[in-house]
């Protein structure tokens, strides 16, 4: 055989060993599944309430008028910055002049009366002294028997006279002092009527908004029929974010808590404040009851001025409700379910996944013997037997030389990708994070393949 032969050959079999040893390679390979982890490590949490309002200022005023008429004079356009006491606008004052005036006259006629009372007052004084000077001559006189008994005894009767002539005169002028305070007040009344036709502003802040115009009739409010609002003005110097937040995330708001502002409006800025107010009841919902979430009324006061900002604006606010620093923190993703039974020394063992279709739950759907059964084929000799009370617990898969364990964990604060656990892990432990499928149907004991990529995180 020449040499050229025996190369020829040696590579055919070098080929052939090649091709034999990838087709075992092949079909030997692992079936095991490739999961994603992450290990366990201590981290600073944040547990945060997010919920969604408008912007509005703590200070607004809805300005109506208390008088009916046109609008004669109006001073301001919304978004004018006005003063306290600053002029606004004017109602047509005529017909509430026109009531000065009569106010003014019935109450000079009044007072006139006053005079010509207290004139009557003193003419009958005067007539009654008269009256009892007359008596006091004629008594002495029936004394002496110089005048008849008659005329003593009109005398006597014309001082009875004079003396109900000059109450009834005092009386007229009580009345009349009565009169004057009734006419006076119908003056003020009409006096005040008068200044209310001209509106200023009660404080320093924007028109915000103005639903009148110069010409238009102002309608007062009545029992049935709301007013017209004519301005609207808002301090813009203490800013609130009236926000809605769910019944479940209620109980952790406190107030106090800080809280970041995000408005939709001014997408680059972010702006703090803290929550100052929560509602203790829940807010009306306007449609069919059951048809929307119960949400409670929570107010976050920013800090400092928001250039730009409108009432009404939409913003979100992520109240910060609690912190953990240096917290043994596991991935939100790694967490999931188990169903436990409890051993026959009172311990918890495990028993199928939750919601897995997989053949052990359903051998405990058949039985709890049958299930035991097949779950003690699965589990090393010195797994104590499970009895067929269950309890469903939250908990992570741990990796140990390629095999998930299933730890029991209990979590505290949730942060924005982390849980917070408060027994059951170590820093360093190796979790299973996902993907989300393959962590749903693990079971405790199972191997699997680790994402390299994953593990170096």
């Amino acid at each position: 055989m020449t040499k050229g032969q025996t190369t020829l050959i040696t590579g055919g079999v070098l080929l052939i060993l090649g091709a034999i040893t990838t087709a075992t390679l092949y079909y030997t390979r692992s079936d095991d599944p490739e999961v994603d982890v992450e290990r366990v490590a201590r981290r600073t949490l944040e547990a945060t309430v997010s919920a969604s309002g408008t912007i509005e200022p703590k200070l607004s005023v809805d300005i109506s008028s208390s008088v009916m008429g046109r609008v004669t004079r109006l001073a301001v356009n919304e978004g004018d910055r006005v003063t306290a006491t600053q002029f606004l606008l004017e109602i047509d004052p005529e017909s509430r002049l026109a009531a000065v005036n009569r106010g003014q006259a019935s109450l000079g006629a009044t007072e006139s009366g006053h005079e010509q009372a207290q004139v009557s007052v003193e003419t009958a004084r005067v007539n009654l002294e008269l009256a009892r000077d007359n008596l006091k001559r004629q008594q002495e006189l029936w004394e002496l028997s110089l005048v008849s008994r008659e005329i003593y005894d009109q005398a006597r009767t014309e001082v009875e006279l004079r003396e109900t002539e000059f109450r009834a005169r005092r009386v007229e002028v009580t009345t009349a002092t009565q009169r004057i305070r009734q006419e006076q007040a119908t003056l003020d009344s009409a006096e005040h009527d008068l200044t209310q036709v001209t509106i200023t502003s009660p404080i320093d802040g924007i028109v915000t908004r103005r639903n009148i115009e110069e010409g238009e009739t102002v309608v007062i409010g009545t029992m049935n029929n709301a007013g017209t609002v004519l301005l609207t003005i808002a301090d813009f110097s203490i800013l609130e974010a009236h926000v809605e937040v769910d019944e479940t995330d209620i109980p952790s708001v406190r107030l106090g808590q800080p809280a970041e502002i995000t408005i939709d409006a001014l997408p680059d800025s972010t702006y703090y404040g803290v929550v100052t107010e929560i509602g203790n009841s829940p807010i009306q919902n306007t449609g069919q009851p059951g048809t929307q979430a119960t949400n409670f009324k929570v107010v976050v006061t920013l800090d400092g001025n928001v250039p730009g900002v409108r009432p009404g604006f939409t913003a979100t606010a992520d109240i910060r409700t609690a912190t953990r620093t240096d917290a043994i923190a596991v991935p939100i993703q790694a967490t999931t379910v188990r169903e436990v039974g409890v051993n026959s020394d009172g311990s918890l063992g495990l028993a199928s996944p939750a919601g897995n279709s997989a053949e052990p739950t359903s051998a405990w759907t058949a039985g709890a013997e049958t299930f035991s059964s097949a779950i003690q084929a699965q589990r090393p000799n010195n797994v104590l037997p499970i009895s067929e009370e269950t309890d469903e617990v939250e908990g992570v898969f741990i990796i140990r030389e390629h095999r998930v364990s299933f730890a029991r964990v209990d979590t505290g604060i949730a942060g924005e990708r982390y849980f917070e656990v408060l027994s059951g892990l170590n820093p360093g432990d190796l979790v299973v994070t996902g993907p989300f499928d393959i962590v749903r149907a693990l079971e405790d004991g199972d191997t699997v393949q680790v994402n390299e990529r994953s593990s170096r995180r």
